[in-house]
C-alpha cells in the first residue's frame, strides 16, 4: 500500500510538474484569426506570451483584454489548443460613418471609436453631430439609427445628424430627408422607411412608426 501510494504520488507529481512548470507543454505557437486590418504579428506582439511558458498557466482574459484592447478589434476570445498553441480568435469593428474631427476626416464604428483617416475612396454616411466621441450621445444615438438600416437603405444615406439624442435626421444621397426622431424602435422605423421610399416624396417622418408622414 505504502509503495503504491509512493507510486501514484509521484505520478501526479511527474503530472503536476509536466503540465504547470515544464516547457513541454509550453506556448510553440500564437494561431490569429479573423483579421482582415489587424496585422497577426501586431496581435502576437500585444498577446506577450513569451514561448515556452506553460500553456496551463497563461491567463486567457487577460491576454484576451490586451488584444481587445486593439482600436481596430470589437471583440477578442482566446483558447488553448494542446499541446503547445494559444488561438486568439478576432472580431474587428466595421467602419460605419465618417465624421469630421480637428480638420481631419475619419471613420467611426457603431460604438463612435475612431478608426483612422477615411481614405478618398470610402463612401459611408457623414456623421453630424456637436462632438463626436464614444461617450457622446448624439453620437450614440446617430449610429445606433444607422447600424439599424437595411444595407440597401443605408446605402442611400449620404448624412445623419443629431442635433441631439432625440433628434435623428437622414438626408439621403437624392437629397431626400428622413425625421427619424431618437434611436428607441428604430428596427421598426427602419422597416417601415423601407415600404415608404417606394412612395416618391421630398421627405418622410417615421419618428413615430404608428403615424408616418409624407410630403
Amino acid at each position: 500500500m505504502g509503495l503504491a501510494t509512493l507510486l501514484t504520488g509521484g505520478v501526479v507529481g511527474a503530472a503536476t510538474w509536466l503540465v504547470f512548470f515544464s516547457s513541454v507543454l509550453g506556448v510553440r505557437d500564437v494561431q490569429v484569426s479573423g483579421g482582415v486590418r489587424v496585422p497577426p504579428d501586431e496581435v502576437r506582439r500585444v498577446v506577450g506570451v513569451a514561448p515556452g511558458t506553460p500553456l496551463a498557466r497563461v491567463d486567457l482574459e487577460e491576454v484576451r483584454r490586451r488584444v481587445a484592447a486593439l482600436t481596430q478589434v470589437e471583440s477578442a476570445r482566446v483558447d488553448r489548443a494542446w499541446p503547445g498553441t494559444l488561438q486568439v480568435s478576432v472580431v474587428e469593428r466595421t467602419p460605419l460613418a465618417v465624421a469630421r474631427v480637428a480638420g481631419r476626416t475619419v471613420t467611426v464604428d457603431r460604438y463612435g471609436v475612431f478608426l483612422g483617416d477615411a481614405g478618398a475612396a470610402v463612401r459611408l454616411p457623414l456623421l453630424r453631430v456637436q462632438r463626436p466621441a464614444p461617450d457622446d450621445l448624439a453620437t450614440r444615438s446617430a449610429l445606433a439609427v444607422l447600424a439599424a438600416l437595411p444595407e440597401g437603405v443605408k446605402a442611400r444615406v449620404g448624412e445623419v445628424a443629431a442635433p441631439s439624442p432625440g433628434s435623428v435626421t437622414l438626408r439621403l444621397s437624392d437629397s431626400r430627408t428622413v425625421r427619424w426622431g431618437d434611436a428607441e424602435r428604430s428596427e421598426e422605423k427602419a422597416r417601415v422607411l423601407q415600404r415608404l421610399l417606394r412612395t416618391p416624396a421630398r421627405s418622410y417622418d417615421v419618428s413615430s412608426p404608428d403615424v408616418v408622414t409624407v410630403k
